[in-house]
């Protein structure tokens, strides 16, 4: 037998006539529902005609939203008519309101901020609405001064905020734990550059044969025999030229290292970390303060942290525990993070004074030897460098191509003689082809009229 049909939907409560005057919702009601052109992706119809009907208490409805105004014509927007008490600057004001655009009701702010919930608040909005002392003393007197009067937006959210305790802790201990990880990154990126920028040096043979070729030349002008010389003297070389063609230093290093090795690199393409560890942003004195700040601010964070704690004893256990919990979490690994930090910090920076002495720096100049500056000596040579090697190799492919020109036109003439001698012996053939030719049609070539003559002769004088 067929399943039973389902059972009709329950009907709609139909007004009474003496229905009480209920609250009235200005809304934009509907009076039909548009037809679909076609299908859609989110169905044939539109979601309204596809709902369910609801069935309301209508009788707790009229109770609970019975109009009090005495007239059918009171609404909802009579209460935005009631003066606001605004006691704010204009300024500060709106500074407030715009910051109040982008976050939820203010009576929402105070949880998100108990719970450090970053999907319900940015907390970089919150801070343009930290208000001052002063501000909660002058909210509060108008307040008091006019209990019945609502106050406006803004005050509403400095009191709201003024009223968490200790608001400013919170915040700051919620900024270092969105902060870490950008912080530690600022520090621990121009080690890694640094780390990496030493091994390609050494790791390079272009390096290695600049310094040859260098030290070569410089001993022979010099007329010494000197084992090495400090690196900051490679910026220089652009900048000695020759007396007879006036070209740099840097030129004749270039010519005469590709002369001997051809293999060479352009050595910028070697060293890509040593530029990264050049940059204004690798300053390895601040990498060094703000790892120190980043410790006192782990220390901080757990005096903060105890702070909170005895300020919220009054909330619920439950929730002050998982909060300590995920916090204390957090501020130990931090602790671990930043051991680790500091070894490698240490070690990076022993290694390039280790590697300042391979390059033959005395102690002394190993002190003053910064290493974003020696990076960036390094690197803006590199440039340079490059663009001689490049010009070099550039001039040598035109002086390549007249050559070939050269010697195409050498081969042409070559050609063209071997042309005008084969012209030259197929016309003698041609010739000689006509003059066998005559001799057939009974004419007496000349070399045999001349023998006839010569046997004649001879006949007659015997």
């Amino acid at each position: 037998s067929p399943p039973p049909p389902p059972p009709l939907p329950p009907p709609l409560p139909v007004p009474s006539a003496d229905k009480t005057n209920t609250l009235k919702l200005h809304w934009r009601a509907l009076q039909s529902l548009p037809v679909l052109p076609r299908l859609t992706r989110f169905g044939a119809e539109t979601i309204w005609a596809g709902l369910e009907p609801v069935q309301v208490d209508a009788n707790r409805l009229e109770y609970l939203f019975e109009s009090k105004g005495g007239g059918a014509n009171f609404s909802l927007t009579c209460a935005q008519k009631v003066r606001e008490s605004a006691v704010l600057g204009v300024k500060r004001s709106n500074i407030v309101t715009i910051a109040l655009s982008s976050l939820p009701p203010p009576h929402l702010l105070p949880p998100a901020i108990y719970s450090m919930d970053d999907s319900v608040l940015d907390r970089e909005d919150i801070q343009s609405l930290v208000p001052t002392e002063e501000e909660v003393r002058v909210v509060r007197e108008a307040r008091s001064l006019t209990p019945l009067r609502p106050l406006a937006p803004a005050e509403l959210c400095l009191l709201t905020l003024g009223e968490v305790p200790h608001l400013r802790t919170r915040l700051q201990l919620w900024a270092f734990a969105l902060d870490y990880d950008s912080m530690e990154r600022e520090i621990a990126e121009p080690l890694f550059h640094l780390k990496l920028a030493m091994e390609q040096l050494s790791d390079s043979a272009t390096f290695r044969w600049i310094l040859a070729t260098v030290l070569a030349i410089g001993n022979f002008l010099n007329g010494c025999k000197a084992r090495g010389f400090e690196l900051s003297y490679l910026g220089k070389l652009s900048q000695v030229r020759d007396t007879h063609s006036r070209r740099p230093l840097l030129h004749h290093v270039c010519s005469l290292l590709l002369q001997i090795y051809p293999q060479s690199s352009d050595f910028y393409s070697d060293i890509t970390a040593v530029t990264r560890a050049g940059k204004v942003s690798c300053d390895y004195s601040l990498v060094q303060s703000n790892l120190r700040q980043l410790e006192a601010q782990c220390k901080a964070s757990w005096e903060q942290l105890r702070t909170l704690d005895k300020e919220d004893e009054k909330r619920r256990k439950e929730q002050r525990g998982e909060r300590r919990r995920s916090h204390e979490e957090f501020l130990r690994d931090c602790e671990d993070r930043l051991d680790v930090l500091r070894a490698v910090h240490r070690r990076v920076i022993n290694r390039f004074h280790s590697f300042l002495l391979f390059l033959g720096y005395s102690p002394s100049l190993i002190r003053d030897t910064r290493p974003e500056d020696f990076c960036k000596t390094i690197s803006d040579f590199s440039l340079e460098y490059r663009a001689m090697h490049q010009t070099i190799l550039q001039q040598r492919e035109k002086d390549g191509e007249k050559d070939g020109e050269k010697d195409g036109e050498k081969d042409g003439e070559k050609d063209g003689e071997k042309d005008r001698e084969k012209d030259r012996e197929k016309d003698g053939e041609k010739d000689r082809e006509k003059e066998r030719q005559r001799g057939g049609r009974g004419g007496t070539p000349k070399g045999q009229r001349r023998n006839h003559l010569m046997s004649t002769t001879q006949v007659n004088q015997q």
